[in-house]
């Protein structure tokens, strides 16, 4: 890593750090000490920590803790099965079976007044619903023979060409004797409008062409979901349902005129564009506590998700529109997962869990490409002529079984050891236009070792094989949205699942009186089978790439995060969080020959975020500030006919809100106040980018503007 260009970036960071932390650690305010008194590892925050800030659900409770961003934010979650949970917010103690009604969802939908008090768990356990390499976060909610509680959102927001597109949700919750309940219904205002520009330079970087672009997607996702749990003496069950669908199918538009400045011209061109997405998941499980202390679970999971996406392009001259392209892009992706599993101590310090899991995961597509070309049209292209594209329909379906065993050991009362092995065997099956069948077998060990040098210092350490999950969107063609020149993307039937080891070490610190969190994170990531481009040219002549296996890689970088309130600079109710990121990565470019960065992965990333809370008032604020490095080969993409660099801008955001007639909050959010923009440079060669013959270099931004909301929220 070249850390010489970050050391302007790390001194302020580091500076900033020790202006902040040391008058905090030498401050002794009076306030309760919050961790647990028979568990070190715990730390508890009751409901009435809150009171002062008026919550309306839980997760405004959850933005006035200090360091919550480490608890959350370190969660890994790839999407492969149910899996151990990693990364999940608890409720009750217990997860919620979902993928779109995760924990993690319910927290602006649980009324504030519901909750008994909210847990950060630092240690392991066997006792605990999931497995997670740092922090979990537990939702205890009042335990009451009868309580209810509904909450409820107006909001609309201000888009930068004047658009005003509203919104809102209701939720009701409670609890009747042993049964408690959580209805859901929301409006998610989608409504978007950029604007962008293109500049294309022959290889003397002469101007040839100036391409200007408006585009507007006008679209509302509705949303439903409920989720049932009920207590029996010895036994859990709880069930989740989500739908959502965007009704009507949404529609874009785009117009963009085209100035040819060598030949003085200039043409027009628009879209009419339509997608929709539906989605449904039902989840729910099961756990037993034997007499004895043992414990069984079930959890199970289903879900479908359809969307199609129809692109139809024209040349529009003396005001005719003339069709001279049809994309039509169909996917249906479902889940069928099943976890059990069955839990014991061995003795007073030892517990051991062992399960199996199965899921099916199936993944239908199909491409469709029409032009305005010699031959006989067709209604489903458009109207135009259809154009065969290779492995452009498929199925694909993987059936993955795998069986694991957990042992968690409390070595003594400040050092605990948790181990687990998975084994992993699977077939991934693909028919249509290309029919293949592969079986994997994969032996995934872990290991989190964790020891509290004090109450507030905490080392944790960790090695684990991990899998990552396929897209089985690779596995066909596909629509290429970012390049005019080329429509569509090839796909590759023998893409394979990266793996990686994966080391970790953290070091975090509670300050006094819990003021705040100081974290350290060092990982190192040996990588086989990385995914990125590969040449899956069926001729010399025709060059085409596709997501592939390039070979080996390594990503290694340190976090460095601080959260922690201001009381002590004389700003009381104030939290600030701020955090740097630098990394680095290595693997061999498969079209150049060369030894690189990971794709997207920077040399550095940092952020900021302030917050204050002026309670007498009744009145808050708050800016948040994030950037990414530019420059350096982790920020190209090196494909086979172009080069793409990508370059980062920095965003702000901010927000007022004010509680006011009786229980009503009112919140005025801005979002992009820096007018970040999408923007890239585009190199193309004539024939393979490794011959190195530049034929033209585009230099593309996309922004969206600043964008305004306004929201009300109460609960009754």
């Amino acid at each position: 890593m070249n850390f010489k260009n970050l050391h302007s970036n790390l001194k302020f960071t580091i500076a900033t750090l020790a202006l902040v932390v040391s008058p905090l650690l030498w401050a002794q305010p009076q306030i309760i000490n919050l961790e647990n008194p028979t568990d070190d590892s715990t730390i508890i925050y009751p409901a009435d920590y809150f009171a002062d800030f008026s919550p309306v659900s839980v997760s405004d409770m959850i933005n006035r803790i200090p360091g919550i961003g480490l608890a959350m934010g370190r969660g890994r979650n790839n999407g492969r099965g149910l899996g151990s949970g990693e990364g999940e917010i608890l409720i009750n103690g217990q997860r919620t079976t979902g993928k779109n009604n995760s924990g993690q969802n319910q927290l602006s939908r649980i009324s504030a007044d519901q909750v008994s008090y909210i847990e950060i768990i630092r240690g392991t356990s066997e006792e605990l619903d999931i497995r997670s390499g740092g922090q979990v976060v537990n939702i205890v909610l009042l335990d009451s023979p009868s309580r209810t509680s509904a909450s409820a959102e107006l909001r609309t927001d201000r888009l930068h060409d004047g658009t005003i597109d509203p919104g809102g949700q209701v939720s009701f919750s409670g609890q009747t004797g042993n049964f408690n309940y959580l209805f859901h219904l929301e409006a998610d205002p989608r409504y978007r409008a950029s604007e962008s520009e293109e500049y294309s330079y022959d290889p003397d970087f002469n101007l040839q062409e100036v391409r200007k672009e408006s585009n507007t997607r006008d679209e509302t996702e509705y949303q439903t979901s409920v989720n049932l749990g009920y207590t029996f003496d010895r036994s859990i069950i709880q069930f989740n349902a989500l739908y959502e669908a965007r009704i009507p199918a949404a529609q874009s538009d785009e117009y963009s005129t085209i100035e040819n400045i060598a030949a003085q011209t200039t043409r027009i061109q628009t879209e009419d564009n339509q997608s929709q997405r539906n989605n449904w998941e039902i989840g729910g499980d099961y756990e037993y506590s034997f007499s004895s202390g043992n414990k069984y679970r079930f959890l199970f999971i289903v879900n479908d998700r359809d969307f199609f996406f129809d692109r139809n392009r024209f040349d529009v001259e003396n005001g005719v529109a003339t069709k001279n392209l049809f994309l039509g892009n169909f996917g249906r992706d479902r889940e069928r997962i099943a976890r059990t599993s069955y839990t014991f101590d061995l003795d007073d310090s030892q517990g051991i869990e062992f399960g199996f899991e199965g899921a099916q995961t199936i993944r239908d597509s199909k491409l469709s490409l029409g032009l305005d070309i010699d031959g006989t049209s067709s209604p489903a292209y458009g109207n135009l002529v259809p154009v065969n594209v290779d492995n452009s329909g498929s199925t694909v379906e993987e059936i993955r079984f795998e069986s694991f065993a957990v042992h968690n050991w409390q070595i003594n009362p400040r050092m605990s050891l948790e181990s687990s092995l998975i084994l992993e065997d699977s077939t991934i099956e693909q028919s249509g236009d290309v029919t293949n069948s592969r079986d994997f077998q994969f032996v995934r060990p872990k290991i989190d070792y964790r020891f509290d040098i004090t109450p507030s210092l905490q080392l944790r350490a960790g090695i684990e094989k991990d899998v990552s999950q396929l897209s089985f969107s690779d596995f066909s063609a596909s629509v290429d949205g970012s390049d005019e020149d080329q429509d569509t993307q090839a796909g590759n039937p023998e893409i394979v699942q990266e793996q990686s080891w994966r080391y970790e070490l953290n070091l975090e610190l509670r300050l006094p009186n819990n003021l705040g969190v100081v974290n350290s994170q060092f990982y190192y990531r040996d990588i086989e089978d990385v995914i990125d481009k590969v040449d899956v040219s069926p001729t010399p002549n025709d060059l085409q790439s596709a997501r592939g296996n390039i070979g080996a890689g390594k990503r290694y970088g340190l976090n460095l995060d601080v959260s922690t309130k201001l009381d002590a600079l004389g700003l009381e109710n104030a939290l600030f969080s701020t955090g740097i990121g630098l990394r680095d990565s290595e693997v061999l470019d498969p079209f150049l020959g060369i030894t690189r960065r990971q794709r997207n992965n920077g040399r550095w990333s940092a952020r900021a975020n302030y917050r204050h809370d002026v309670t007498n008032l009744g009145f808050s604020y708050g800016l948040f500030y994030s950037h990414n490095s530019n420059g350096s080969s982790g920020r190209k993409e090196i494909d086979i006919i172009d080069i793409e660099e990508r370059k980062n801008h920095p965003n702000m955001s901010g927000f007022i809100e004010k509680k006011a007639f009786g229980n009503y909050t009112f919140r005025f959010e801005a979002n992009n106040l820096t007018d970040n923009q999408y923007c890239r440079t585009r190199t193309r060669f004539l024939g393979a980018t490794a011959a190195g013959i530049v034929e033209e270099v585009e230099d593309y931004c996309n922004g969206n503007g600043l964008e305004l909301s306004f929201k009300v929220r109460t609960t009754f």
